[in-house]
């Protein structure tokens, strides 16, 4: 009985010893797989273009209810948004105080009727959208 324990104790030493090797090679290789990743994971994001700013500010123009009372070149309640493009330079300074504008509403630059406040807007989304309207005339985000 004696030897029938020492023979389970010792094949079972030698199974583990034997998984153990294996696993930490497996661990190994996982790790040097994951390396070979590592730097798609720390890279920074690539900063986005004018142009996909636009973008971006012409699809959340298209989806919130600014078509209620503009619209690109007619005017409906409020300004045609390309006359607000033709008014207003493109620069990021004119981008910064429209998006404050649509986020806070007000009246008196195009008449009496108040533009309706949106202040559920970021001030990123807000200044994607005033860039898309200030591009409707042509011109390029000056500096």
């Amino acid at each position: 009985m004696k030897k029938l324990f020492v023979i389970v104790a010792l094949a079972g030493v030698a199974s583990f010893a034997l998984t153990s090797c294996g696993g930490s090679k497996k661990e190994e290789e996982k790790k040097e797989e994951g390396d070979a990743y590592s730097d798609y994971e720390t890279a920074e994001p690539k900063a986005a273009s004018t142009d996909d700013l636009i973008k971006e500010g012409q699809a959340l123009v298209d989806n919130s209810d600014c078509k209620t009372c503009h619209h690109p070149t007619n005017k409906i309640i409020g300004p045609a948004h390309a006359e607000v493009a033709k008014k207003y330079e493109f620069t990021k300074a004119n981008v910064t105080m429209l998006a404050g504008k649509i986020i806070a509403g007000g009246a008196g630059n195009w008449g009496e009727i108040p533009m309706t406040a949106h202040a559920d807007l970021s001030q990123a989304d807000a200044e994607k959208m005033a860039m898309y309207v200030l591009s409707l005339d042509g011109e390029k985000l000056k500096d």
